[in-house]
């Protein structure tokens, strides 16, 4: 069984930062793409950022140049450090990771449980 697990959400203030992490674990061949995903109230889920395998790296618009996604590949754990966080990133953050889980599978994804950033003064 897989379990992703994120930590690291909070409250803040408009100009303030946070480093999110999410660790999957449980019997797993491999993790390929990682990704964070966001959902505000009442909106839907969005895409806010991917690391593939092999690094490259992608950023839904808004959080360009504000937002850095990482990751650690021997932990499995995607990063998400968010400075110069604005009240519009106030959101339930997610992760999700593409995971095989023996040598010759296919790929599943797999999501963590999500954990609240709200950005307020």
């Amino acid at each position: 069984q897989v379990q992703l697990v994120e930590s690291g959400g909070g409250l803040v203030q408009p100009g303030e930062s946070l480093r999110l992490s999410c660790t999957a674990s449980g019997s797993i061949f491999r993790v390929d793409a990682m990704e964070w995903y966001r959902q505000a109230p009442e909106s839907e889920r969005e895409w806010v950022a991917t690391i593939s395998s092999g690094g490259m790296k992608n950023y839904v618009d808004p959080v360009q140049g504000r937002f850095t996604i990482s990751r650690d590949n021997a932990q499995n754990t995607v990063y998400l450090q968010m400075n110069s966080l604005k009240p519009e990133d106030t959101a339930v953050y997610y992760c999700k990771a593409e995971i095989a889980l023996v040598a010759g599978a296919s790929m599943f994804d797999y999501w963590g449980q999500g954990t609240q950033v709200t950005v307020s003064s």
